[in-house]
Order: C-alpha cells, then sequence, then structure tokens
C-alpha cells in the first residue's frame, strides 16, 4: 500500500493506493498549518482503512514547484516514513500530478499553482497523441504576466484564485477550467508513483531533492 502526500501549497493531499485501487483521500485548505496537521491526517486517513504505517509498501510525495515550506515539511515526512521503515520513495513534479486529471483540449494549456507572495508557478502545455507536453520549464509569474503572455486562446487549469478569475474574467483568450476540475488530486500522484515503483524507478531518500522555479521567461509559447 502506496502512502502519497502533496504539501506543494495550501491545498493539502493524502492518499492510499495498494496497486488497483484508491482506498482513501483527502484534500483540504491547509492555510499554513502544514506542520501541525500533516502527520495527525496520516494517521487519521491509515485508521480509516484500519491500517499502520508498518502496512505501507511505498511512500510518493510531490517534489515541487510550490511553497518552500509546504514542500520541506511534505518532503520531510516522506524520507521519515521511508527511512524508518524501509520504504521506497518516489518523487513527482507538482506538475505533473495536476496535468494528470486534465482533459484532452484543442488549446495549448496553461496549468498554475499557488507560489507565494502573490506570484503563480505556471507550466505550458500542448496536447500531443499521447497526452499533454511540458512545451517550457515552470516560471514565477503574476496575473499581469499571464495575460501579457496569452497569444492565443488558452484553457487555464490548476490553483486560479478569485484574483486569477478576477483578472482573466474579460480576457476572450483565456478559457478557464471549472473550480473542480483545478484541485490537484492525490490518487493521480500515487498512480504516478505506483507505476514508477512498480518499474523499478524509486529514490535514494538521501538525494531526492525539491524543483524550484525559475525567473520568468521573456517570450510566450
Amino acid at each position: 500500500m502506496l502512502l502519497a502526500l502533496d504539501t506543494a501549497t495550501r491545498m493539502i493531499g493524502i492518499a492510499l493506493h495498494d496497486g488497483s485501487q484508491v482506498l482513501a483521500e483527502s484534500i483540504w485548505l491547509g492555510v499554513d498549518h502544514h506542520t501541525i496537521e500533516l502527520a495527525p491526517e496520516v494517521a487519521l486517513i491509515l485508521r480509516r482503512v484500519g491500517s499502520t504505517p508498518a502496512s505501507l509498501t511505498g511512500v510518493a510525495v510531490a517534489l515541487g514547484p510550490g511553497s518552500y515550506t509546504g514542500l520541506r515539511i511534505g518532503m520531510a515526512l516522506a524520507k521519515g516514513l521511508s527511512l524508518a521503515h524501509n520504504l521506497p520513495l518516489v518523487g513527482i513534479p507538482t506538475f505533473d500530478i495536476l496535468v494528470q486529471s486534465q482533459p484532452h483540449r484543442p488549446e495549448p494549456m496553461l496549468a498554475v499553482i499557488r507560489a507565494g507572495r502573490k506570484r503563480i508557478a505556471g507550466m505550458w502545455y500542448k496536447w500531443r497523441h499521447n497526452g499533454w507536453q511540458s512545451q517550457a520549464e515552470a516560471e514565477s509569474l503574476t496575473w499581469a504576466d499571464v495575460l501579457e503572455l496569452l497569444r492565443e486562446r488558452t484553457y487555464i487549469c490548476g490553483e486560479v484564485d478569485p484574483e486569477g478569475r478576477e483578472a482573466l474574467s474579460d480576457e476572450p483568450k483565456a478559457v478557464l477550467a471549472p473550480p473542480a476540475q483545478c484541485i490537484r488530486r492525490p490518487s493521480f500522484l500515487a498512480e504516478l508513483a505506483w507505476e514508477q515503483m512498480r518499474s523499478g524507478k524509486v529514490s535514494d531518500p538521501a538525494a531526492l531533492t525539491l524543483i524550484y522555479l525559475r525567473p520568468r521567461r521573456e517570450s510566450a509559447v
């Protein structure tokens, strides 16, 4: 049974997956309470399925980008469980989790997550025959930057806060995903990690590192 932890932003998610089904999933707005909430919620979700950390066979964690503090808290717990129970550890980039749940669209896609200090992290995608493919690395943006970079109708998903929805509401090139489609589901993190774990693509807990943002690029995709 694999435990998935996503603390990349204020929206925290945990899930349990046994390789054939999602046993439990919990998502909530942490509002910077990651330190005091994460471990108790992991214990609770394990109790709900009648299990303990000793029953785990692997751990997955969101690698970023995202909130510096949130990412470190999730990584610390994931590494601690991995080392204490000798469990395989898998890291998955935050955007991979969000994009995994997005449907096929004819437009290019901009996926966004909150990055703190009134900024967002954005990553541009286009649909290819086998799914969404990134067009560039994630970058630090403001909503004003997004408006400036839009060159064609673009599907925008992820953590589009009220400020972002207001900024984009009158922009005809912005196609906003509905709120339910914008949530990062930890069950998708678990599925991605399970496939990697099954193929032997696991990480050394001592060597696994977080992914941080690069500065804004100067031209649009």
